[in-house]
């Protein structure tokens, strides 16, 4: 399933984490927001991993968004879509 991740993350060196961990496991599409393909197991440990970096008594947040097939179907994009110049999205 297709996961749109957003952050606001205070912190530098937590955001720092936050992004390396997300770079790590999807493609960034705009400063903090991320788009990855996970399965309901690799969602569930990158939750788990991002967890530890968000401070609940600030202002920090990490937001999951899923899109259903049929909203993936209806992404519109205006200018470059990087998940068509990068081929696509894959988890190493």
């Amino acid at each position: 399933m297709r996961i749109v991740v957003s952050y606001d993350i205070s912190n530098d060196k937590r955001r720092r984490k936050v992004v390396k961990i997300l770079e790590g496991t999807g493609f960034r599409m705009q400063y903090s927001v991320f788009e990855c393909d996970l399965d309901r197991k690799q969602l569930a440990t990158l939750k788990k991993r991002l967890k530890p970096y968000v401070e609940e008594q600030t202002t920090d947040s990490i937001r999951f968004y899923p899109l259903s097939k049929w909203s993936e179907e209806r992404i519109e994009v205006f200018g470059n879509d990087l998940t068509k110049t990068m081929g696509g999205i894959l988890i190493v």
